[in-house]
């Protein structure tokens, strides 16, 4: 590598990246020409690599993203090595992802794995999609892609050997859910009176699930790449696992994915319609819509154990972090979010009584 080259990321780990890749394409030599630290990724460190690999079958230039573990990593989210799997099978059925080139598999080099994959084009940036200047077409094109990438995703499910590090749920997706986060809740010891109720409610109306595929886990507004108006990407596979499809369009759809756009329910960005006639043109199946709203409810549920999870981390001095603690300090409002959105279900359902 190149000391006189921009190196605004981790030069360490860019040059253990070279060395890694001329063994792995067979190079006479790798010149690592910039790294930058990518913006986002709480949970994950990625860093862009513009580089020359001369010799060999991968001779040229390329720009390519390394993807790491961040000090703030969560114990329930895949390791590298297990995202790099969910990613080639992922690639394989044809979803927008960044082709997975390369893993290295840690012996004590570096202290944690990491993977190279293709940079994508676009932006992942939330603003631009729910304040831009998309007109209402444009929205919805974008929403029909989104559907027709998850319905893509939807139709890998298990068994997969690839994939067999992957737990089935225990009992149906909704139950198996419930369990995992009251499991955590109880493990922080403080009563946490707003949660346990919301989870109750989800546990008395859990809906019997059709089906288990393979899910994303954190499909939403802020983890896809948008070029040229249209879809180029989706990001950031270290919750996927086996689960209710409807998982996935509950979380996009969650109030608190929609960045202040309260009225467009896909994730600020539109309405639901053009979402379910992309998922329809490639499942060949409607979207039972009525079902979306039990699992907008587990994505709020969701979001809000991750925060209380987060605070914990801080609180304890496990790891004191400014970051940590500032998502902690959303949990209030967070739980607001669940008593209201089952109060809205509630009064629908004596509506139509």
């Amino acid at each position: 590598m190149d000391a006189n080259k921009e190196t605004t990321g981790t030069p360490d780990i860019a040059a253990f990246a070279a060395a890694f890749l001329k063994k792995e394409t067979g190079a006479d030599g790798v010149e690592i020409h910039s790294c930058k630290r990518l913006g986002g990724g709480a949970i994950q460190e990625n860093l862009a690599l513009e580089l020359t690999i001369t010799g060999g079958p991968w001779a040229g230039r390329h720009e390519l993203v390394l993807r790491t573990d961040s000090p703030s990593s969560l114990a329930v989210s895949l390791g590298r090595a297990e995202e790099f799997a969910v990613l080639k099978v992922a690639f394989g059925a044809g979803v927008k992802v960044p082709e997975p080139l390369w893993l290295h598999r840690d012996a004590g080099e570096l202290g944690k794995d990491f993977y190279l994959m293709r940079k994508a084009g676009g932006s992942a940036a939330a603003r631009p999609l729910v304040r831009g200047d998309l007109t209402a077409d444009e929205r919805d094109a974008l929403l029909f892609e989104l559907g027709g990438e998850l319905a893509k995703l939807h139709t890998v499910r298990p068994p997969v050997a690839s994939l067999d590090f992957l737990p089935l749920p225990d009992g149906t997706p909704a139950q198996s859910r419930v369990a995992e986060y009251r499991r955590l809740i109880d493990a922080i010891g403080r009563p946490q009176p707003t949660l346990e109720w919301a989870l109750r409610w989800l546990e008395l109306n859990a809906p019997a699930s059709t089906e288990t595929t393979l899910t994303h886990g954190d499909f939403r507004t802020g983890n896809y790449m948008v070029e040229d108006k249209h879809l180029s990407a989706v990001l950031d596979w270290e919750f996927a696992g086996w689960s209710d499809p409807m998982e996935d369009l509950g979380w996009l759809c969650a109030r608190c994915w929609r960045f202040g756009a309260w009225e467009h329910e896909v994730g600020g960005v539109g309405g639901t319609a053009a979402l379910a006639r992309g998922y329809a043109s490639i499942a060949g199946k409607p979207v039972d819509l009525s079902l979306l709203p039990y699992w907008e409810v587990m994505g709020i549920m969701r979001w809000a154990v991750i925060a209380l999870m987060q605070a914990e981390r801080h609180l304890s001095g496990e790891q004191p972090s400014l970051e940590l603690a500032l998502t902690g300090r959303m949990l209030p409002e967070i739980e607001l979010d669940l008593i209201q959105e089952i109060q809205t279900i509630e009064k629908e359902r004596a509506r139509h009584a």
